[in-house]
């Protein structure tokens, strides 16, 4: 059963979640299993989109039924259980951010849009520019017309961010503080989403 503590209901939060992300997992139906495909992503225009070749099992899947879900999650650091309690292994847990999407997946054909969709994965991958911008028109992106571009339209979407909502003060600031004592990467931003998704985080 999904805790209501950790549940995201402000979609702002959700699309900003996903607009910081560029890898997620996508479930097709196959013919003998479900499959799940690891593939880069852009969140653009309040859907889902990646990019690949025409042939392959995902396409394959889609083809046969575009319904299709599509996951994103990102540990941002393990809380030992030592953080909390001396003795027993159980507050040993992970806090992370996670959206689960349920939609219809469509091969987008029309070269403007792919276009855009593409130049919106190379600003958030290769931000720093360095190539010609892309343009149907201009000869040099003729591959266009043979690149896979797929979006998902969602239907539904689900969040949840787990950051310590269930924990008594005493063990939120206990863990808390053992973050900022350890200091590892990404801790500190770590602490950051404690204080936002806590409702005594900023004490």
């Amino acid at each position: 059963m999904r805790r209501k503590e950790f549940q995201v209901e402000n979609a702002t939060d959700i699309k900003e979640f996903l607009a910081s992300m560029s890898f997620g997992f996508l479930g097709t139906s196959g013919s003998d299993y479900p499959h799940i495909t690891p593939v880069n992503f852009v969140y653009f225009e309040d859907a889902v989109y990646f990019h690949g070749a025409r042939a392959g099992q995902k396409m394959k899947d889609i083809a046969g039924s575009e319904k299709v879900s599509f996951a994103v999650a990102r540990e941002f650091a393990l809380i030992p259980s030592y953080f909390s309690d001396s003795e027993i292994a159980c507050p040993a847990t992970a806090f992370f951010k996670s959206v689960l999407i349920y939609g219809r997946a469509k091969i987008v054909e029309s070269l403007d849009e792919k276009a855009r969709v593409l130049t919106a994965f190379m600003e958030k991958l290769q931000p720093q520019g360095g190539y010609v911008p892309l343009d149907p028109a201009d000869p040099k992106y003729k591959e266009l017309k043979s690149v896979s571009v797929v979006k998902i339209e969602i239907e539904s979407m689900t969040a949840k961010f787990k950051f310590g909502q269930n924990q008594k003060e005493e063990k939120w600031n206990a863990i808390a503080g053992q973050l900022e004592k350890r200091n590892e990467p990404g801790d500190a931003e770590t602490v950051e989403n404690m204080r936002k998704t806590c409702p005594f985080g900023e004490l």
